[in-house]
């Protein structure tokens, strides 16, 4: 019989990445870990794309129930494969077809297609773009803001304190990196308080943060405190990504 799980994960500590971590800590299983450098572009290695053909963290291998090698990758994917292989008992999950089930996926699909991408791209401008360009950063930074809003509004709904139910699951899983995060897009948590709050419960819990610390520590939150160190770590990771831009740009 297979040995399951055999997973390795293949991830660096952005948004993305924590969001696995933090739901395979929350689970309890075990996995190997694998940090993949995205400054020095790991990701568009051969041997990583035939893992991830888009080149991007995160990504998971593990033995599958007919034995062999799977490839799971985008962040959404991982965690429905987390939950439906080795959740049985619904920690972080809930029955499939139920209402909460439902709820629970509304809620990922509103992260990875629009929370994650307008902050991604309100990091960017904000960060990382070689102009300052007023509209670009006005434009990701109030709909980041507005996303922000709705979660609020949201929680503030909550009897569990969580996004879904009674307890936690992977739709707050892909959600916290984000918004543990927030500052460096240029959002301030502070006008979301029922959000901080979720976020503060979510930091407290063990499971959650240990997956905030893989592969390195979580330090966004202490670098902002020193605005000087933040704009050293902001201009080096621009020289980076503009030049995987001009690389991707060559393909």
């Amino acid at each position: 019989m297979a040995k399951r799980p055999d997973i390795t994960l293949y991830t660096l500590g952005t948004p993305n990445g924590l969001k696995i971590s933090a739901a395979l800590e929350e689970l309890g299983l075990p996995y190997k870990v694998e940090r993949i450098d995205i400054s020095k572009n790991t990701q568009k290695e051969p041997w990583f794309l035939e893992i991830n053909p888009n080149g991007r963290i995160p990504a998971i291998t593990d033995t599958f129930t007919d034995g062999q090698k799977i490839r799971v990758f985008e962040s959404g994917s991982i965690l429905t494969y987390l939950v439906e292989q080795y959740d049985p008992e619904h920690k972080l999950s809930f029955p499939k077809g139920s209402r909460e089930y439902y709820e629970m996926i509304n809620w990922i699909y509103f992260q990875n297609a629009g929370l994650g991408p307008m902050q991604g791209q309100a990091n960017h401008f904000v960060r990382y773009a070689p102009e300052k360009i007023e509209y670009g950063v006005n434009r990701y930074k109030n709909e980041t803001r507005r996303l922000y809003g709705v979660l609020d509004k949201h929680l503030e709904t909550s009897k569990s304190g969580y996004l879904v139910g009674d307890h936690i699951s992977i739709a707050d899983c892909t959600t916290i990196g984000w918004v543990a995060s927030a500052g460096w897009a240029g959002i301030d948590i502070e006008e979301f308080p029922t959000l901080k709050q979720w976020e503060e419960r979510m930091l407290k819990r063990e499971g959650v943060w240990k997956g905030m610390n893989v592969p390195d520590p979580f330090k966004i939150k202490e670098a902002m405190k020193d605005k000087e160190e933040a704009d050293r770590h902001a201009a080096e990771t621009a020289k980076w990504i503009q030049k995987g831009m001009k690389d991707d740009a060559k393909q």
